[in-house]
Protein backbone atom coordinates (compact mmCIF):
# COMPACT_ATOMS: atom_id res chain seq x y z
CA UNK A 1 0.00 0.00 0.00
CA UNK A 2 3.09 1.99 0.86
CA UNK A 3 4.33 1.76 -2.80
CA UNK A 4 1.09 2.31 -4.42
CA UNK A 5 0.69 5.75 -2.69
CA UNK A 6 4.00 6.44 -3.49
CA UNK A 7 3.26 6.08 -7.06
CA UNK A 8 0.26 7.78 -7.07
CA UNK A 9 2.28 11.20 -5.07
CA UNK A 10 4.71 10.70 -7.90
CA UNK A 11 1.74 10.96 -11.10
CA UNK A 12 0.47 13.75 -9.89
CA UNK A 13 4.06 15.61 -9.75
CA UNK A 14 4.52 14.28 -13.19
CA UNK A 15 0.77 15.38 -14.47
CA UNK A 16 1.23 19.13 -12.66
CA UNK A 17 5.05 19.24 -13.76
CA UNK A 18 4.04 18.57 -17.77
CA UNK A 19 0.80 21.10 -17.15
CA UNK A 20 1.95 24.05 -15.70
CA UNK A 21 5.27 25.76 -17.43
CA UNK A 22 8.05 26.16 -14.85
CA UNK A 23 10.92 29.29 -14.81
CA UNK A 24 13.13 27.94 -17.29
CA UNK A 25 16.81 28.40 -15.80
CA UNK A 26 18.06 29.47 -19.02
CA UNK A 27 17.78 30.23 -22.63
CA UNK A 28 16.21 27.37 -25.10
CA UNK A 29 14.67 27.20 -28.26
CA UNK A 30 11.26 27.20 -26.76
CA UNK A 31 11.71 30.77 -25.46
CA UNK A 32 11.69 31.98 -29.18
CA UNK A 33 8.53 30.73 -29.52
CA UNK A 34 5.98 33.14 -31.25
CA UNK A 35 2.75 33.80 -30.09
CA UNK A 36 -0.63 32.00 -31.15
CA UNK A 37 -1.81 33.31 -34.51
CA UNK A 38 1.79 34.42 -36.16
CA UNK A 39 2.28 32.30 -39.20
CA UNK A 40 5.38 29.51 -39.28
CA UNK A 41 8.55 31.28 -40.41
CA UNK A 42 9.97 30.71 -44.12
CA UNK A 43 12.82 28.66 -45.23
CA UNK A 44 15.72 30.15 -46.16
CA UNK A 45 18.70 29.59 -49.03
CA UNK A 46 21.56 31.60 -48.13
CA UNK A 47 24.11 32.62 -51.20
CA UNK A 48 27.47 32.93 -51.35
CA UNK A 49 28.00 36.18 -51.32
CA UNK A 50 25.63 36.37 -48.13
CA UNK A 51 22.01 37.44 -49.90
CA UNK A 52 19.13 35.02 -49.27
CA UNK A 53 16.34 33.46 -50.89
CA UNK A 54 12.83 32.56 -49.15
CA UNK A 55 11.75 28.88 -49.58
CA UNK A 56 8.35 28.34 -49.23
CA UNK A 57 8.39 24.80 -47.71
CA UNK A 58 11.45 22.99 -47.91
CA UNK A 59 14.13 22.89 -50.93
CA UNK A 60 15.27 19.95 -52.36
CA UNK A 61 18.61 19.13 -53.73
CA UNK A 62 19.14 16.49 -56.21
CA UNK A 63 22.16 15.83 -58.81
CA UNK A 64 23.89 19.08 -58.12
CA UNK A 65 20.86 21.81 -58.47
CA UNK A 66 18.33 22.92 -55.34
CA UNK A 67 14.54 23.26 -56.69
CA UNK A 68 12.76 25.60 -53.99
CA UNK A 69 9.54 27.35 -54.22
CA UNK A 70 10.01 31.06 -54.00
CA UNK A 71 6.94 33.42 -52.54
CA UNK A 72 6.76 36.35 -54.98
CA UNK A 73 4.57 38.36 -52.51
CA UNK A 74 4.86 38.97 -49.36
CA UNK A 75 0.98 37.62 -48.70
CA UNK A 76 0.44 35.17 -45.95
CA UNK A 77 -2.74 32.97 -46.87
CA UNK A 78 -2.64 32.11 -50.44
CA UNK A 79 1.22 33.90 -51.66
CA UNK A 80 2.15 33.53 -55.42
CA UNK A 81 5.05 30.84 -56.01
CA UNK A 82 7.57 30.70 -58.91
CA UNK A 83 9.23 27.18 -58.82
CA UNK A 84 13.13 28.10 -59.08
CA UNK A 85 15.94 25.49 -60.24
CA UNK A 86 19.27 27.03 -59.12
CA UNK A 87 22.91 25.18 -59.50
CA UNK A 88 23.53 23.62 -56.32
CA UNK A 89 27.21 25.35 -55.86
CA UNK A 90 25.89 29.07 -55.32
CA UNK A 91 24.44 27.66 -51.89
CA UNK A 92 26.58 28.54 -49.06
CA UNK A 93 24.81 25.30 -47.15
CA UNK A 94 26.09 25.24 -43.70
CA UNK A 95 24.27 28.56 -43.27
CA UNK A 96 21.43 27.29 -44.85
CA UNK A 97 21.29 24.08 -42.90
CA UNK A 98 21.72 25.58 -39.64
CA UNK A 99 18.88 27.94 -40.32
CA UNK A 100 16.62 25.12 -41.61
CA UNK A 101 17.65 23.42 -38.29
CA UNK A 102 15.96 26.52 -36.75
CA UNK A 103 12.87 26.70 -38.66
CA UNK A 104 12.26 23.37 -38.31
CA UNK A 105 12.42 23.86 -34.63
CA UNK A 106 10.45 27.20 -34.40
CA UNK A 107 7.51 24.87 -36.27
CA UNK A 108 7.69 21.85 -34.15
CA UNK A 109 7.33 24.22 -31.09
CA UNK A 110 4.45 26.19 -32.49
CA UNK A 111 2.92 23.22 -33.37
CA UNK A 112 2.82 19.61 -32.06
CA UNK A 113 5.65 19.78 -29.31
CA UNK A 114 3.32 20.57 -26.35
CA UNK A 115 0.66 17.56 -27.81
CA UNK A 116 4.05 15.45 -27.95
CA UNK A 117 5.10 15.81 -24.19
CA UNK A 118 1.62 15.62 -23.01
CA UNK A 119 1.83 12.15 -24.61
CA UNK A 120 5.33 11.50 -23.22
CA UNK A 121 4.25 12.71 -19.64
CA UNK A 122 0.81 10.43 -20.38
CA UNK A 123 3.24 7.04 -20.97
CA UNK A 124 5.38 7.42 -17.94
CA UNK A 125 2.60 8.35 -15.66
CA UNK A 126 0.96 5.23 -17.00
CA UNK A 127 4.12 2.95 -16.42
CA UNK A 128 4.73 4.60 -12.79
CA UNK A 129 0.58 3.21 -12.15
CA UNK A 130 1.48 0.26 -13.22
CA UNK A 131 3.89 0.49 -9.80
CA UNK A 132 0.69 -0.31 -8.08
CA UNK A 133 0.25 -3.79 -9.47
CA UNK A 134 3.56 -5.30 -8.36
CA UNK A 135 5.44 -5.40 -5.07
CA UNK A 136 8.55 -6.58 -6.16
CA UNK A 137 11.00 -3.92 -5.46
CA UNK A 138 13.51 -4.42 -8.11
CA UNK A 139 10.54 -4.73 -10.68
CA UNK A 140 9.34 -1.40 -9.44
CA UNK A 141 12.92 0.20 -9.66
CA UNK A 142 12.92 -0.95 -13.19
CA UNK A 143 9.75 0.69 -14.46
CA UNK A 144 10.99 4.16 -13.06
CA UNK A 145 14.56 3.36 -14.61
CA UNK A 146 12.65 2.95 -17.91
CA UNK A 147 10.90 6.13 -17.04
CA UNK A 148 13.54 8.22 -16.10
CA UNK A 149 15.62 7.16 -19.58
CA UNK A 150 12.69 8.51 -21.58
CA UNK A 151 12.33 11.51 -19.57
CA UNK A 152 16.11 12.58 -19.71
CA UNK A 153 16.13 11.94 -22.94
CA UNK A 154 13.12 14.04 -23.90
CA UNK A 155 15.16 17.60 -24.70
CA UNK A 156 17.71 17.05 -26.69
CA UNK A 157 15.69 15.22 -29.29
CA UNK A 158 13.40 18.10 -28.85
CA UNK A 159 14.94 21.20 -29.23
CA UNK A 160 15.28 21.23 -25.18
CA UNK A 161 11.68 21.58 -25.22
CA UNK A 162 10.18 21.80 -21.39
CA UNK A 163 13.87 21.45 -20.35
CA UNK A 164 13.27 23.30 -16.79
CA UNK A 165 10.10 20.96 -16.29
CA UNK A 166 11.97 18.22 -17.39
CA UNK A 167 14.94 19.26 -14.94
CA UNK A 168 12.83 18.99 -11.66
CA UNK A 169 10.97 15.78 -12.89
CA UNK A 170 14.09 13.84 -12.94
CA UNK A 171 15.32 15.20 -9.58
CA UNK A 172 12.10 13.85 -8.47
CA UNK A 173 12.64 10.69 -10.08
CA UNK A 174 16.40 10.28 -8.76
CA UNK A 175 15.17 10.59 -5.22
CA UNK A 176 12.46 8.11 -6.05
CA UNK A 177 14.96 5.81 -7.57
CA UNK A 178 17.24 6.20 -4.90
CA UNK A 179 15.06 5.12 -1.98
CA UNK A 180 13.68 2.25 -4.62
CA UNK A 181 17.08 0.93 -4.49
CA UNK A 182 17.78 0.75 -1.04
CA UNK A 183 14.16 -0.89 -1.00
CA UNK A 184 15.52 -3.72 -3.37
CA UNK A 185 18.90 -3.79 -1.39
CA UNK A 186 21.44 -1.58 -2.97
CA UNK A 187 22.98 1.74 -1.80
CA UNK A 188 22.18 5.47 -2.06
CA UNK A 189 24.20 7.96 -4.08
CA UNK A 190 23.90 6.29 -7.70
CA UNK A 191 25.05 7.62 -10.91
CA UNK A 192 22.01 8.73 -12.34
CA UNK A 193 21.61 11.09 -9.21
CA UNK A 194 24.54 12.60 -10.08
CA UNK A 195 23.65 13.09 -13.74
CA UNK A 196 20.24 13.96 -13.15
CA UNK A 197 20.07 17.89 -13.03
CA UNK A 198 22.62 17.54 -17.05
CA UNK A 199 20.43 16.95 -19.47
CA UNK A 200 22.10 17.10 -22.98
CA UNK A 201 21.91 20.18 -24.50
CA UNK A 202 19.98 21.02 -28.00
CA UNK A 203 21.62 22.20 -31.49
CA UNK A 204 22.44 25.59 -31.31
CA UNK A 205 19.56 27.66 -33.42
CA UNK A 206 20.20 30.71 -34.92
CA UNK A 207 18.16 33.67 -35.08
CA UNK A 208 15.42 33.89 -37.58
CA UNK A 209 15.15 36.00 -40.05
CA UNK A 210 11.66 38.75 -40.61
CA UNK A 211 9.33 37.48 -42.93
CA UNK A 212 9.64 39.09 -46.27
CA UNK A 213 8.33 42.78 -47.47
CA UNK A 214 6.73 43.37 -51.23
CA UNK A 215 10.07 44.66 -52.04
CA UNK A 216 12.02 41.56 -50.32
CA UNK A 217 10.20 39.55 -52.53
CA UNK A 218 10.76 41.44 -55.31
CA UNK A 219 14.50 41.91 -54.77
CA UNK A 220 14.99 38.45 -54.40
CA UNK A 221 13.32 38.07 -57.11
CA UNK A 222 15.22 39.76 -59.25
CA UNK A 223 18.36 38.13 -57.62
CA UNK A 224 17.53 34.92 -58.88
CA UNK A 225 17.02 36.14 -62.41
CA UNK A 226 20.52 37.38 -62.44
CA UNK A 227 21.72 34.12 -61.13
CA UNK A 228 19.90 31.11 -62.86
CA UNK A 229 21.68 29.48 -65.40
CA UNK A 230 17.64 28.54 -66.93
CA UNK A 231 16.63 30.98 -69.26
CA UNK A 232 12.83 30.70 -69.24
CA UNK A 233 13.11 30.35 -65.82
CA UNK A 234 14.68 34.42 -65.85
CA UNK A 235 12.22 35.40 -69.05
CA UNK A 236 9.32 34.29 -66.31
CA UNK A 237 10.82 35.65 -63.54
CA UNK A 238 11.12 39.29 -65.01
CA UNK A 239 7.65 39.23 -65.85
CA UNK A 240 6.76 38.52 -62.64
CA UNK A 241 8.63 41.38 -61.28
CA UNK A 242 7.66 43.89 -63.47
CA UNK A 243 3.73 42.59 -62.74
CA UNK A 244 4.23 42.72 -59.27
CA UNK A 245 5.70 46.15 -59.36
CA UNK A 246 2.73 47.35 -61.12
CA UNK A 247 0.41 45.74 -58.69
CA UNK A 248 2.15 46.94 -55.30
CA UNK A 249 3.08 50.68 -57.64
CA UNK A 250 1.31 53.01 -54.64
CA UNK A 251 2.60 51.37 -51.55
CA UNK A 252 6.77 51.00 -53.27
CA UNK A 253 9.44 54.04 -52.62
CA UNK A 254 9.19 55.98 -55.87
CA UNK A 255 12.71 55.72 -56.37
CA UNK A 256 13.40 51.92 -56.21
CA UNK A 257 10.52 51.57 -58.07
CA UNK A 258 11.92 53.48 -60.98
CA UNK A 259 15.54 51.14 -60.47
CA UNK A 260 13.99 47.93 -60.26
CA UNK A 261 11.44 48.77 -63.24
CA UNK A 262 14.24 49.84 -65.49
CA UNK A 263 16.73 47.00 -64.33
CA UNK A 264 13.95 44.32 -65.45
CA UNK A 265 12.42 45.38 -68.47
CA UNK A 266 15.86 45.80 -69.87
CA UNK A 267 17.02 41.89 -68.60
CA UNK A 268 13.95 41.03 -70.21
CA UNK A 269 14.19 42.88 -73.84
CA UNK A 270 17.85 41.17 -73.55
CA UNK A 271 16.20 37.67 -73.23
CA UNK A 272 13.86 38.30 -75.67
CA UNK A 273 16.46 39.30 -77.71
CA UNK A 274 18.14 36.43 -77.33
CA UNK A 275 15.59 33.75 -77.90
CA UNK A 276 14.51 35.33 -81.20
CA UNK A 277 18.08 35.57 -82.20
CA UNK A 278 18.63 31.49 -81.27
CA UNK A 279 15.30 31.13 -83.39
CA UNK A 280 16.39 32.49 -86.37
CA UNK A 281 19.54 30.97 -85.89
CA UNK A 282 17.43 27.09 -85.59
CA UNK A 283 15.41 28.02 -88.84
CA UNK A 284 18.48 29.00 -90.62
CA UNK A 285 20.80 26.19 -90.10
CA UNK A 286 18.23 23.53 -90.08
CA UNK A 287 16.91 24.58 -93.32
CA UNK A 288 20.36 24.80 -94.38
CA UNK A 289 21.21 21.01 -93.48
CA UNK A 290 18.20 19.64 -94.65
CA UNK A 291 18.94 20.98 -98.28
CA UNK A 292 22.44 19.84 -98.27
CA UNK A 293 21.32 16.35 -96.56
CA UNK A 294 19.00 16.36 -99.85
CA UNK A 295 21.63 16.57 -101.95
CA UNK A 296 23.94 14.20 -100.38
CA UNK A 297 26.34 16.58 -99.22
CA UNK A 298 27.65 15.38 -96.58
CA UNK A 299 30.76 17.84 -96.29
CA UNK A 300 28.40 20.95 -96.65
CA UNK A 301 26.20 19.63 -93.25
CA UNK A 302 29.63 19.27 -91.67
CA UNK A 303 29.89 22.72 -92.62
CA UNK A 304 26.67 23.81 -91.04
CA UNK A 305 27.69 22.14 -87.73
CA UNK A 306 31.10 24.24 -87.15
CA UNK A 307 28.98 27.20 -88.54
CA UNK A 308 26.25 26.77 -86.09
CA UNK A 309 29.14 26.58 -83.31
CA UNK A 310 30.89 30.17 -84.07
CA UNK A 311 27.28 31.89 -84.49
CA UNK A 312 26.70 30.44 -80.98
CA UNK A 313 30.17 31.86 -79.53
CA UNK A 314 29.19 34.95 -81.23
CA UNK A 315 25.76 34.95 -79.67
CA UNK A 316 27.91 34.36 -76.12
CA UNK A 317 26.48 30.79 -75.74
CA UNK A 318 23.57 32.32 -74.07
CA UNK A 319 21.25 29.25 -74.84
CA UNK A 320 22.77 26.00 -74.07
CA UNK A 321 19.11 24.01 -74.67
CA UNK A 322 18.05 25.41 -77.31
CA UNK A 323 22.23 24.96 -79.17
CA UNK A 324 22.07 21.21 -77.84
CA UNK A 325 18.92 20.68 -79.63
CA UNK A 326 19.72 22.56 -82.69
CA UNK A 327 23.02 20.63 -83.19
CA UNK A 328 21.42 17.30 -82.63
CA UNK A 329 18.93 18.12 -85.30
CA UNK A 330 21.78 18.83 -87.62
CA UNK A 331 23.48 15.85 -86.80
CA UNK A 332 20.66 14.02 -87.82
CA UNK A 333 20.51 15.79 -90.79
CA UNK A 334 24.09 14.43 -91.35
CA UNK A 335 23.68 10.90 -90.78
CA UNK A 336 20.75 11.50 -93.40
CA UNK A 337 23.24 12.54 -96.01
CA UNK A 338 25.88 9.84 -95.05
CA UNK A 339 23.01 7.13 -95.81
CA UNK A 340 22.16 9.22 -99.14
CA UNK A 341 25.75 9.39 -100.25
CA UNK A 342 26.00 5.74 -99.32
CA UNK A 343 22.75 4.52 -101.61
CA UNK A 344 23.81 6.93 -104.40
CA UNK A 345 27.44 5.38 -104.18
CA UNK A 346 26.13 1.61 -104.46
CA UNK A 347 23.91 3.17 -107.65
CA UNK A 348 27.12 4.16 -109.20
CA UNK A 349 28.71 0.87 -109.00
CA UNK A 350 25.63 -1.06 -109.90
CA UNK A 351 24.05 1.38 -112.88
CA UNK A 352 25.98 -0.40 -115.61
CA UNK A 353 24.38 -3.93 -113.94
CA UNK A 354 21.41 -2.55 -113.92
CA UNK A 355 21.21 -0.38 -117.27
CA UNK A 356 22.41 -4.25 -119.14
CA UNK A 357 18.96 -5.74 -117.61
CA UNK A 358 17.12 -2.53 -118.71
CA UNK A 359 18.04 -2.76 -121.89
CA UNK A 360 17.67 -6.54 -122.41
CA UNK A 361 14.02 -6.28 -121.17
CA UNK A 362 12.92 -3.32 -122.26
CA UNK A 363 12.12 -5.27 -125.82
CA UNK A 364 10.14 -7.52 -123.91
CA UNK A 365 8.15 -4.89 -122.00
CA UNK A 366 7.55 -3.05 -124.81
CA UNK A 367 6.14 -6.02 -126.98
CA UNK A 368 3.35 -6.41 -123.71
CA UNK A 369 2.64 -2.62 -123.80
CA UNK A 370 1.59 -2.90 -127.22
CA UNK A 371 -0.54 -5.50 -126.05
CA UNK A 372 -3.25 -2.73 -124.46
CA UNK A 373 -5.56 -2.06 -127.31
CA UNK A 374 -6.59 -5.84 -127.42
CA UNK A 375 -6.82 -6.20 -123.69
CA UNK A 376 -8.94 -3.55 -123.81
CA UNK A 377 -11.48 -4.90 -125.88
CA UNK A 378 -11.63 -8.11 -123.79
CA UNK A 379 -11.70 -5.98 -120.75
CA UNK A 380 -14.90 -4.65 -122.36
CA UNK A 381 -16.53 -7.14 -124.03
CA UNK A 382 -16.82 -5.65 -127.63
CA UNK A 383 -15.06 -8.12 -129.52
CA UNK A 384 -12.16 -10.08 -129.96
CA UNK A 385 -11.21 -12.23 -132.74
CA UNK A 386 -8.87 -14.98 -133.67
CA UNK A 387 -6.36 -12.81 -135.30
CA UNK A 388 -6.48 -10.98 -131.76
CA UNK A 389 -6.22 -13.45 -129.69
CA UNK A 390 -3.16 -15.08 -131.61
CA UNK A 391 -1.73 -11.85 -131.38
CA UNK A 392 -2.02 -11.92 -127.77
CA UNK A 393 -0.89 -15.55 -127.29
CA UNK A 394 1.93 -14.99 -130.03
CA UNK A 395 3.66 -12.50 -127.79
CA UNK A 396 2.96 -13.26 -124.48
CA UNK A 397 4.98 -16.44 -125.23
CA UNK A 398 7.77 -14.73 -126.49
CA UNK A 399 8.03 -12.82 -123.67
CA UNK A 400 8.18 -15.29 -121.08
CA UNK A 401 10.31 -17.25 -123.25
CA UNK A 402 12.69 -13.84 -123.22
CA UNK A 403 12.24 -13.25 -119.65
CA UNK A 404 13.22 -16.88 -118.98
CA UNK A 405 16.84 -16.25 -120.37
CA UNK A 406 17.45 -13.20 -118.03
CA UNK A 407 18.81 -13.02 -114.68
CA UNK A 408 17.54 -10.00 -113.13
CA UNK A 409 19.59 -8.19 -110.32
CA UNK A 410 18.43 -8.05 -107.17
CA UNK A 411 17.08 -4.56 -107.51
CA UNK A 412 15.15 -5.63 -110.36
CA UNK A 413 13.58 -8.58 -108.41
CA UNK A 414 10.44 -7.64 -107.97
CA UNK A 415 10.23 -6.05 -111.44
CA UNK A 416 11.17 -9.49 -113.00
CA UNK A 417 8.23 -10.96 -111.32
CA UNK A 418 5.83 -8.38 -111.69
CA UNK A 419 6.77 -8.58 -115.70
CA UNK A 420 5.83 -12.36 -115.64
CA UNK A 421 2.43 -11.95 -113.77
CA UNK A 422 1.29 -9.33 -116.29
CA UNK A 423 2.22 -11.88 -119.18
CA UNK A 424 0.55 -14.98 -117.88
CA UNK A 425 -2.58 -13.15 -117.37
CA UNK A 426 -2.21 -11.73 -120.32
CA UNK A 427 -2.18 -14.92 -121.86
CA UNK A 428 -4.75 -15.82 -119.43
CA UNK A 429 -7.47 -13.03 -120.61
CA UNK A 430 -6.83 -14.54 -124.53
CA UNK A 431 -7.24 -17.99 -123.07
CA UNK A 432 -10.90 -17.63 -121.38
CA UNK A 433 -11.97 -15.03 -124.07
CA UNK A 434 -11.23 -17.87 -126.53
CA UNK A 435 -13.31 -20.27 -124.78
CA UNK A 436 -15.90 -17.72 -123.49
CA UNK A 437 -16.60 -17.55 -127.90
CA UNK A 438 -16.61 -21.09 -128.20
CA UNK A 439 -19.01 -21.75 -125.65
CA UNK A 440 -20.94 -18.42 -125.92
CA UNK A 441 -20.53 -18.50 -121.99
CA UNK A 442 -21.27 -14.75 -120.96
CA UNK A 443 -19.52 -15.24 -117.05
CA UNK A 444 -16.45 -16.68 -118.94
CA UNK A 445 -16.12 -13.73 -120.68
CA UNK A 446 -16.33 -11.95 -117.48
CA UNK A 447 -13.46 -13.77 -116.54
CA UNK A 448 -11.56 -12.94 -118.91
CA UNK A 449 -12.55 -9.28 -118.85
CA UNK A 450 -11.23 -9.27 -115.44
CA UNK A 451 -8.17 -10.92 -116.22
CA UNK A 452 -7.76 -8.01 -119.23
CA UNK A 453 -7.76 -5.73 -116.37
CA UNK A 454 -5.32 -6.99 -114.44
CA UNK A 455 -3.01 -7.38 -117.39
CA UNK A 456 -3.49 -3.26 -118.31
CA UNK A 457 -2.53 -2.49 -114.89
CA UNK A 458 0.28 -4.80 -113.86
CA UNK A 459 1.75 -3.81 -117.10
CA UNK A 460 1.45 0.04 -116.63
CA UNK A 461 2.95 -0.64 -112.99
CA UNK A 462 6.00 -2.43 -114.29
CA UNK A 463 7.03 0.46 -116.57
CA UNK A 464 6.63 2.77 -113.63
CA UNK A 465 9.06 0.84 -111.73
CA UNK A 466 11.24 0.21 -114.61
CA UNK A 467 11.63 4.02 -115.13
CA UNK A 468 11.77 4.70 -111.39
CA UNK A 469 14.75 1.68 -110.94
CA UNK A 470 16.82 3.68 -112.73
CA UNK A 471 16.96 7.25 -111.09
CA UNK A 472 19.21 8.62 -108.52
CA UNK A 473 18.17 7.88 -105.07
CA UNK A 474 16.58 10.64 -103.21
CA UNK A 475 16.41 11.68 -100.20
CA UNK A 476 13.03 11.12 -98.26
CA UNK A 477 10.50 14.24 -97.79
Amino acid sequence: MHGNRWAHGLVTCLVMAAAVPLAAPHASASDDVPAPGRRLPHFRLFLKDGRTLVSFGEYVRIDGRVVFSMPTTSAVADPQLHLVDLAADRIDWDRTAAYTESVRARRYLETSADAEFALLTGDIAQALNDIGLTDQPQERLTIVSRARRALAEWPAAHYNHKQAEVRALLITLDEAIDGLRVAAGGDRFALSLVSSSSPRPAPDLVPLLAPPTEQDAIEQALTVARISDVPAERTSLLTVILAAVNRHLPELPTAWVRTIRATATAMLDREQRTDRSYAALTAEMLALATTRARAADVAGVEQVVDLVSRRDAALGAARPDALNGLLAAVHEQLDAARRLRLERDRYAIRLPELRAYRDAVSPLVSRLVRLGPVLDDIKAMTGSGPDAIGAILKATGDVQTGMSGLTPPVEFGDLHTLLLSATRMAETAARLRREAALTTDLDQARNASSAAAGALMLSARAVHELQAALRLPQSPR
